[in-house]
């Protein structure tokens, strides 16, 4: 079942980004390994356009980001575990009509993504979300 991320943006009720079971359990693996995590997708091209994990803090965000939700991957009973998912603002403007699911694939990604050495990368997977605000 997939894990909704909370609701970070103002006047929005409907999460914007979800985890696939199979990233679920591939973030409590790195998790353990670097500690916090996040991530960013900047849509620049190529691997750029991929969501980048990284140890929490490693990439520092600005008020050209936009913070979607914050996905908690603790399993039940378990310590709170948030991971923050930051978007370009840039990029948010062309992707704010959809509602975003993190997956997993087989093969290598960017090298600067912890789930690299995995032999997987992360993939978002969208789809136009019923009702969405336009980003201002």
């Amino acid at each position: 079942m997939p894990v909704d991320a909370a609701v970070t943006l103002p006047h929005e009720t409907q999460s914007r980004v979800a985890l696939a079971d199979v990233s679920v359990s591939l973030l409590r693996k790195l998790w353990e390994q670097y500690g916090p995590l996040m991530f960013h997708q900047s849509g620049g091209c190529c691997d750029g356009s991929s969501p980048m994990c990284y140890p929490a803090g490693d990439f520092i965000t600005s008020d050209a980001d936009v913070l979607l939700g914050v996905l908690d991957i603790a399993p039940a009973g378990g310590a709170s575990q948030p991971i923050d998912f930051w978007m370009s603002a840039e990029q948010f403007a062309y992707w704010s009509h959809t509602h975003l699911t993190i997956d997993v694939v087989k093969g290598r990604g960017s090298g600067f993504s912890v789930e690299a050495p995995e032999g997987v990368r992360f993939l978002i997977r969208s789809k136009l979300m019923d009702s969405a605000l336009p980003f201002e």
